[in-house]
């Protein structure tokens, strides 16, 4: 008997020649350390590896079990995989004795492959069980949490995490029909807040900003996203890049508000008498906003909402010599 023939689900990286250029890996910065803090299937790890010098170093992370398989066929001894989320950043690089990272990459939100395997749960366009972890070896599913969460939980969920202005009606739907039968499928669900949502935004399933809202909040995307994005910044060398790729104004919004924020001048008493030459100065230069083509976007639908964030660190970390 012929073994199963297991999909190949196809993933096209978005501003993949972009975002490794902004890392800026050329003369010295080739030999050094990179940070890719969601593998995904590869494309922006293997780019790096292109560029990187022989003494370079990638170390990169992701939580699905399917991406660690991916980057386990990655024979060079320059990379690391790490099986957690990128969250877990500082406390990785410190068990590998790294004290400081030449540039972070960070590519959020969920990948092809996750989106078009029916069995991840992560979209309604074809019927599947009704999961939605980033790592299916750990945590509560969607169906689980939707099985116990209260009305006026699961509202806030879906009206902070997918700015749903239906979120009440939603939650009232879903507690609903929970007690007729478990919500176990994605058909199911979408079906359910289709009902409900009487208004519907052209072009857009209603369930779209529901599954959306389920999907960060099983998975603390934003939550974690707060974290990796200091954790990033305190282990960047001085002229270490920092590279962002949003995919909606959540995420977006989280990251030009902490870049900003270190970019920001500090602001010293002004009745104090101190020199131009002594003034505080910024942590982070913000180098470049760059959104994907007209044409990446015409060959790759899913780039149109992207948004790449570039910041350069200027000073050295606290305690380390420039």
């Amino acid at each position: 008997m012929s073994e199963p023939v297991v999909p190949e689900f196809q993933h096209r990286t978005v501003l993949l020649d972009e975002a490794v250029s902004a890392l800026a890996i050329v003369g010295a910065r080739a030999d050094g350390i990179y940070v890719d803090g969601t593998f995904g299937r590869g494309g922006h790890s293997r780019k790096i590896l292109q560029s990187l010098g022989p003494r370079g170093r990638l170390i990169a992370f992701d939580k699905d079990p399917q991406a660690i398989a991916t980057a386990a066929e990655i024979a060079d001894p320059r990379f690391e995989i790490v099986h957690d989320s990128f969250a877990t950043m500082a406390q990785a690089l410190q068990e590998r004795g790294i004290q400081q990272v030449d540039g972070v990459l960070l590519d959020l939100g969920i990948s092809s492959p996750q989106v078009d395997d029916a069995s991840r749960g992560f979209s309604f366009r074809a019927d599947g069980p009704l999961d939605m972890r980033m790592d299916t070896t750990r945590g509560m599913s969607a169906a689980a949490w939707l099985a116990v969460a209260d009305e006026q939980t699961i509202g806030k969920v879906v009206r902070d995490y997918g700015e749903e202005r239906f979120a009440v009606q939603i939650a009232k739907a879903i507690v609903a029909s929970r007690t007729v039968q478990p919500i176990t499928g994605t058909r199911q669900l979408a079906q359910i807040v289709a009902n409900a949502v009487k208004t519907r935004e052209k072009g857009k399933d209603p369930a779209t900003r529901t599954f959306q809202a389920i999907r960060i909040f099983i998975n603390q995307e934003l939550e974690e996203l707060e974290i990796v994005l200091d954790q990033a910044f305190r282990q960047m060398a001085q002229q270490g890049r920092l590279v962002v790729i949003s995919f909606h104004s959540l995420e977006d919004r989280i990251v030009k508000q902490f870049m900003a924020s270190k970019a920001r001048l500090p602001q010293p008493d002004r009745r104090l008498p101190i020199r131009a030459v002594d003034l505080p100065q910024p942590e982070l230069k913000l180098v470049a906003r760059i959104k994907p083509s007209d044409t990446e976007v015409a060959d790759n639908p899913r780039a149109r909402s992207a948004i790449m964030r570039v910041g350069e660190r200027l000073a050295a970390p606290a305690g380390v010599q420039p």
